[in-house]
């Protein structure tokens, strides 16, 4: 059974960074796509970004692009990264990380909630103005 613990969040000013962790356990981690999606009170989950299983194909919510990097480590950590720069009030939210089970997909996973399969618990990002 897949499980994915999220860690690395927390309260940072405006302009601050935070780095976020998605620690895989129990499949093979390095074969699918993972995505990064938030949520914030009253509003839907909403796509942040993703990585091929590779890492070699990235995409990004227009609101965090240049802002934020996704990048993941398919060895000994099984871990998948969300470096957030530059934090704005709005990026406020629980993020969850998410394992789409696309084996080898060569390109940036959807960003479609309801098709990544295994989901975190969520951590929650507040940024104070």
């Amino acid at each position: 059974q897949v499980q994915l613990v999220e860690s690395g969040g927390g309260l940072v000013q405006t302009g601050g960074s935070l780095r976020l962790s998605c620690a895989a356990s129990g499949g093979t981690f390095s074969m699918y796509t993972m995505g990064w999606f938030r949520q914030a009170p009253g509003k839907e989950r909403a796509f942040v970004a993703t990585i091929s299983w590779n890492g070699g194909s990235t995409n990004y919510a227009d609101s965090v692009k240049g802002r934020f990097t996704i990048s993941r480590d398919n060895n000994a950590k099984n871990t998948v990264y969300l470096q957030m720069n530059s934090l704005k009030p709005e990026d406020t939210a629980v993020y969850y990380c998410a394992e789409r089970l696309s084996r080898y997909y060569p390109r940036p996973g959807p960003r479609n909630a309801a098709d990544y399969d295994y989901w975190g618990q969520g951590t929650q990002v507040t940024v104070s103005s």
